[in-house]
């Protein structure tokens, strides 16, 4: 079998670490050029690194694959839940977890907190307001997920400890994953704020746990989905631990996911006209004055392509996988335990897929060219058995906040500030300044 090219630029012990942290981008988006199956480190670890659309499917549609080194060093803090496990046990997870986000479910969690709080926020604001409004979208995103997976009876001790806790989390587990392990025992502030930020969630979320199990109702939010969820095989529920890690999951993945990308919306948004008149003119055309609803999500087209070229040119970093058995792929033999990964910022980026790459252009996913695309080319919510169950529920999300903040404001990026993306656990903004100035509908 050919021999694997090894990308340039690794230092010793660190390997290509410091490189992709400093300039993930850049970094990422150059390994197409150099081979279908490419080697980088992480630190002394050797990862193989798939970069076209049908071997990213094939690496995360096998069951030859399980969760790699990143996952393992999430698991002890976040649980075994879906973004962790392996196996018969994650997919029997799965089975359980679906329901919880069903299409009827988004759309009953979209009427009863979405809508509501994002015209809480809309009217919060006035006129010439400057925001920090990558962390105004962080608050905003965090109250939903707190109060879709806890009804406002339940939950408001375990809402603050989420806003609280998790975005420590999120800041520190992308440099503590790619870090060796020894890194994480160091006596370093950074280290002990992150263990004491999960060991918060870990000890306050089992209490809600079990008193929403005892109480026995149907609060119409995820955490009664979750345990109300039965075996199909067997009929039984998961236990307390299993919920608890489910829910871990899902405010450390998905609610950061979300979070980040409408943060970018309203970026890109506010610095192209044309891209801004657009969404403008749809906001208005479908919802006049009104907060949008999940009804109005499939009407708002314009935007829900504005959502989708942010997710290309912002996704998760990395996906990590681990070869169960000596396995084949691409050409390459990747023997039993190695790592290998597929990065959707190689995918995203490749200029065989999306002339243009670094351009912003949502016109990108009129249907028709969309449906030109080959399937694995945009993967922002993963692919094949590990897809997002989430990825309606965010996109929902993102639309319904989007449109009705755009229905009574113009967020206009704030002069001189230089944003650009940094690597935390998804492609944040460094800064968003941003300032909410009051719109005329379009006639």
């Amino acid at each position: 079998m050919p021999s694997v090219t090894t990308v340039p630029g690794r230092w010793p012990l660190i390997g290509h670490t410091v490189t992709m942290l400093r300039n993930p981008v850049e970094f990422l988006s150059s390994l197409s050029t150099r081979g279908d199956v490419v080697k980088v480190f992480l630190g002394p670890l050797p990862v193989h690194l798939v970069t076209t659309p049908e071997l990213a499917l094939k690496l995360l549609a096998s069951d030859k694959f399980d969760k790699g080194i990143v996952f393992d060093k999430m698991r002890p803090l976040f649980g075994n839940g879906l973004a962790t496990s392996n196996g018969a046990f994650n997919q029997r997870q799965r089975r359980m977890v679906l329901p919880a986000f069903h299409r009827t479910r988004v759309a009953a969690y979209a009427e009863a907190v979405i809508t509501s709080l994002a015209t809480e926020l809309r009217d919060s604001w006035h006129d010439g307001r400057r925001l920090r409004f990558d962390a105004v979208m962080q608050d905003f995103v965090m109250t939903v997920a707190g109060r879709t997976l806890f009804s406002a009876e339940l939950g408001p001790e375990v809402l603050a400890e989420i806003k609280r806790s998790v975005p420590i989390m999120l800041e520190r587990v992308l440099v503590r994953a790619f870090s060796p392990s020894f890194v994480e025992k160091l006596p370093l502030r950074a280290n002990r704020e992150f263990d004491e930020a999960a060991a918060r969630l870990r000890a306050i979320i089992p209490e809600v746990v079990v008193g929403a199990r005892k109480e026995g109702a149907d609060h119409g939010d995820l955490l009664s989905a979750l345990l109300a969820a039965r075996d199909a095989d067997t009929g039984e529920a998961m236990t307390d631990e299993q919920v608890h890690d489910e829910v871990v999951t899902i405010l450390t993945t998905g609610a950061e996911t979300t979070a980040v990308a409408l943060a970018w919306f309203f970026h890109e948004v506010g610095t192209r006209p044309a891209v801004r008149q657009r969404f403008h003119d749809e906001v208005d055309a479908v919802l006049g004055d009104r907060p949008a609803t999940f009804g109005d999500v499939a009407k708002l087209e314009y935007t829900g392509r504005v959502i989708n070229e942010v997710l290309r040119r912002t996704p998760p970093i990395i996906l990590m996988r681990r070869a169960r058995e000596d396995v084949e792929i691409g050409g390459v033999l990747v023997k039993k335990g190695s790592e290998i990964a597929v990065s959707q910022h190689t995918l995203h980026r490749d200029p065989r897929w999306f002339p243009d790459p670094d351009g912003f252009d949502p016109d990108r996913w009129e249907p028709s060219k969309a449906a030109d695309l080959p399937k694995g080319a945009f993967i922002p919510f993963g692919a094949g058995s590990r897809f997002c169950p989430g990825h309606l529920l965010a996109h929902t999300e993102i639309a319904i906040a989007a449109a009705t903040i755009a229905t009574r404001w113009d967020l206009v990026p704030v002069a001189g500030q230089r944003v650009h993306a940094q690597v935390k656990a998804t492609m944040q903004p460094n800064q968003l300044p941003m300032t909410a100035q009051s719109r005329k509908r379009s006639a």
